[in-house]
């Protein structure tokens, strides 16, 4: 989307509107790009996100978790027994109902996160890595603080080596455990495995003080009682049914606006203990014991794991640095920390609750100002909404070469082009740079996730489900649901065909990296080139390995040909309302 946007004096809204924005100052590409970069040259060579001494994390986590910590008001804990907490991609404390039910269901808590083989494994297709060193270091470290913060509120985290549907049930047996809580899933592979579990569990039958002993072996059966918790807006507040979902995000967007709303945030007592007597609960692994090389990050931005970091992000980045209010105008930077809330590493690890986000906007605008920016924070986080309803709608057609509407494409799979893309040695700067960011910090900025999306089908003519796969390895914020949801809309397979565009290498470069150091910052060999000459080399780079269907050529490598010929569908003249796809 275009950064020029024209700033209006500040009104009084009733209602928030792509036009109406409400900012004191005035900001140009032009002197927004350039503060971007005299930060980035100013910065250390390792950027840590949060930005935050590791006291400061702790002040700000504690504060938080005593606002959400309620004496009276909360349901009384009248239940018996153990109950088992299964965390999943849910590795927080604050509003997690899993954690609450278990707690007023029962007398003990036995929190449990198995470290499954299967995560480390091959994916589908083209048998890259499920999961790569760096989002294993952030889910390790995700699972240090939360046993950390289970400690201080009474309760601590058994770690297991295996597959959930072999260990839940074997605890279950163990510890005589009458129910077990987990957040649901949506999609194929983790929905088998709550499957799985419940069908194990049906083997399994705690005994029942005063039990007669006539009753059908399945009916006092552990249970798994699975709840929805990783969106905004609840599955159970929605107008319509999944299989109803609206085709257009637009529609389903103002629809949920109008006629839903959003659950307050779930509190929780001062202490959730006691634990039932364990004799071992397990360490948090290393990398290495996953079958993986650590990996550090040496360059850009290195993400911390873990629900204080996460807690802290949203301080730093709301109310310490007070960015919120220009989030609109910065969304589409590449360089640095600051252009964008990085919240997705610890949505999708359910580190941060979209709920927790959502309330701290609305206490950003009572205490300080509303605008267009507060409120696309919260148009993002529905995107993010949509993507994961759409994904119980379209089943497994979400990861099929033709997605959702069955496209008849000829894809290529040609291994040597799809590497040099994943390497970042296309011979385009601005697709390199992007490139090696996300192999270098598992982080690649929104803008340059639809640029090289566009670059490897429309251009390379690659299958996008290799990029997809890639992005799978590599993403610390990869969730299944936005990561192919993305990518069959980029790759033009999407259910709303509206979505498909191309987006001009040249153009792009000119919009959001003017001055060339993005590219040069990832590509230090740019650096001494003149700005002008940073996105188009010529001799002085990589060869480009395709033309480009729209734009300058590997022949000609003039940048004014960029816009000679254009797609019927461009990017920049898509559909008002649509917006970015994005949680970044």
């Amino acid at each position: 989307m275009n950064l020029n946007v024209m700033i209006k004096p500040p009104l009084s809204l009733t209602k928030l509107t792509a036009s109406s924005l409400t900012f004191h100052c005035k900001f140009s590409k032009t002197n927004m790009h350039s503060s971007f970069s005299a930060r980035a040259r100013a910065t250390p060579t390792v950027q840590n996100v949060p930005e935050l001494t590791p006291e400061e994390m702790e002040r700000v986590c504690e504060q938080t978790f005593q606002r959400y910590t309620s004496v009276s008001g909360l349901a009384k804990r009248k239940g018996k027994g153990v109950a088992i907490v299964w965390f999943r991609n849910d590795l927080r404390v604050l509003d997690n109902e899993a954690l609450f039910r278990a707690w007023v269901s029962s007398e003990a808590i036995l929190p449990v996160y198995c470290v499954d083989p299967t995560l480390f494994g091959t994916t589908h297709f083209f048998g890259m890595p499920k999961t790569g060193a760096l989002r294993a270091q952030f889910i390790i470290e995700s699972l240090t603080d939360l046993k950390r913060n289970l400690v201080k509120r009474g309760l601590d985290l058994m770690i297991q080596h295996g597959k959930p549907e072999e260990i839940i049930p074997s605890l279950a047996k163990a510890f005589k455990a009458h129910t077990v809580y987990a957040h649901k899933e949506t999609c194929s592979e983790e929905v088998k495995v709550e499957k799985m579990v419940t069908r194990n569990l049906l083997e399994f039958v705690p005994p029942i003080s005063g039990e007669l002993g006539n009753e059908p072996r399945s009916t006092n059966a552990t249970k798994l009682e699975l709840i929805w918790g990783g969106t905004m807006y609840h599955i159970d507040d929605l107008p319509f049914d999944c299989e109803s979902l609206p085709d257009v995000y637009t529609q389903f967007r103002k629809s949920v606006e109008s006629k839903s709303r959003i659950r307050n945030c779930i509190r929780l007592p001062a202490s959730l203990g006691p634990p039932p007597e364990v004799g071992e609960w397990g360490c948090v692994p290393q990398v290495t014991e996953l079958g993986l090389q650590s990996e550090k990050v040496s360059k850009g931005m290195k993400f911390m794991g873990g629900e204080s970091a996460a807690l802290g992000r949203v301080h730093d980045y709301f109310w310490k640095k007070d960015l919120l209010k220009v989030y609109k105008v910065t969304r589409n930077g590449m360089l640095g920390p600051d252009y964008s809330t990085k919240f997705s590493p610890w949505l999708a690890s359910g580190c941060l609750s979209p709920r927790f986000i959502y309330e701290e906007v609305k206490r950003y605008e009572k205490e300080r100002q509303s605008n267009d920016s507060t409120y696309w924070v919260l148009f993002e986080l529905i995107w993010r909404d949509y993507f994961r309803f759409l994904s119980i709608k379209q089943g497994n057609l979400l990861f099929h070469a033709g997605g959702p509407r069955k496209v008849d494409i000829n894809w290529s799979q040609d291994q040597t082009m799809f590497d040099a893309w994943r390497r970042g040695q296309t011979g385009y700067p601005l697709i390199d740079a992007n490139m090696k960011e996300l192999a270098s910090t598992g982080f690649m900025s929104n803008r340059g996730r639809q640029i090289v999306c566009s670059f490897l089908v429309r251009d390379m003519g690659i299958d996008w489900r290799m990029g997809a796969e890639w992005f799978e390895t590599c993403l610390l914020d990869y969730d299944p649901c936005s990561n192919y949801g993305n990518w069959t809309y980029g790759a033009g397979v999407g259910n709303d065909p509206r979505e498909d565009r191309y987006f001009s290498i040249p153009k792009q470069a000119q919009n959001y990296d003017p001055e060339g150091e993005f590219v040069a910052y990832w590509l230090p060999e740019l650096r001494a080139l003149p700005r002008e000459k940073r996105h188009s080399p010529g001799m002085m780079y990589l060869k480009p390995i395709v033309a480009l269907k729209h734009g300058y050529t590997k022949k000609t490598g003039d940048s004014k040909m960029a816009f000679a010929s254009r797609r019927a569908k461009p990017e920049d003249n898509r559909r008002k309302g649509q917006g970015d796809r994005r949680t970044y």
